[in-house]
């Protein structure tokens, strides 16, 4: 494995949250990138235009550390590249147990295989909340909704990258429309966390065992318009669930995403939860792949 040649790298594409290939959310894993500066980095992600690249070291043992990119720059954490990532590590022989740790810059998270599919858990880091009511319509106009359309309270909530999550009406939900206006904007009026936030995690609530979710993320202030299938939204989800008391003690949750965009999804969510407060978050799916080849070094 590693760089073909001095001017090119290996490249895996995967298609991640998915239940058959050409579904849920892309990702491309690129291999030997490690010493190369921001810019390149950046520059290889903007060349894929994905919602995420990521860029591997060589595993030590069941370790590995990932740095992982957006077209619009480097977030700390995010849930469909630390699946591929683990997937397409295994898939390659570079490292062989069931059970993995991923070092990225939100810190360890732990990655499991389980026949097909592929499980992270993580620890909480920010649950800060309830939103304001003004400031829940004006998030609700920047997405085309309006006060009635809000079905809850709003939760910010994440383990390493932090999302809005905004609970509506399911029709609202498939009326949204994606938001120009990054939720950076509204720092002033939102309660303060200690990891980036800046997507907005819309979602409906049907009840059940497990509960039926219903999800669109937009995340404008990283370019990427809506993104077909989010993992650290999915984690953050169950924090805001446990404390909107939809899951006071837990429980198990499965996400619909990216069937608006063309791109249908399917997230297996489940959280710990100890006196109202959650301890422990999951997200899992399945991964399949789709492309490998070499890209010019920048």
């Amino acid at each position: 494995m590693g760089v073909m040649s001095d001017t090119a790298l290996d490249f895996d594409v995967v298609d991640v949250f998915a239940d058959e290939p050409f579904a849920g959310n892309q990702l491309a894993v690129v291999h030997g990138a490690g010493e190369l500066p921001d810019d390149a980095l950046l520059a290889l992600a903007r060349e894929f235009n994905f919602s995420e690249t990521t860029f591997p070291a060589e595993p030590v043992g069941d370790r590995y550390r990932v740095r992982i990119f957006t077209p619009g720059g480097e977030v700390p954490f995010a849930g469909h590249p630390t699946l591929g990532t683990a997937w397409v590590l295994r898939e390659r022989g570079l490292v062989s147990g069931d059970q993995l740790v991923q070092c990225c810059a939100a810190g360890e998270v732990d990655v499991r295989f389980d026949g097909g599919g592929v499980e992270l858990g993580a620890v909480p880091r920010d649950l800060c909340g309830p939103v304001a009511p003004a400031v829940a319509r004006a998030l609700l106009a920047d997405l085309g909704l309006g006060p009635d359309d809000l079905a809850g309270e709003v939760w910010l909530a994440g383990a390493g990258l932090t999302f809005v999550h905004l609970p509506v009406t399911d029709d609202a939900v498939s009326r949204a429309r994606p938001s120009l206006r990054p939720v950076s904007e509204y720092a002033g009026d939102l309660p303060d966390c200690a990891d980036p936030v800046d997507g907005i995690n819309l979602h409906s609530v049907a009840p059940g065992d497990p509960l039926d979710i219903h999800a669109r993320v937009f995340v404008p202030g990283l370019d990427v318009a809506e993104d077909p299938a989010t993992g650290s939204a999915a984690v953050g989800l169950g924090m805001a669930l446990v404390a909107a008391g939809r899951l006071p003690r837990g429980g198990e949750y499965l996400i619909r995403q990216g069937f608006e965009i063309g791109r249908p999804s399917r997230l297996r969510g489940r959280v710990d939860a100890v006196g109202g407060a959650a301890t422990r978050c999951f997200v899992a799916g399945l991964v399949h792949p789709v492309a490998r080849g070499t890209i010019r070094r920048p």
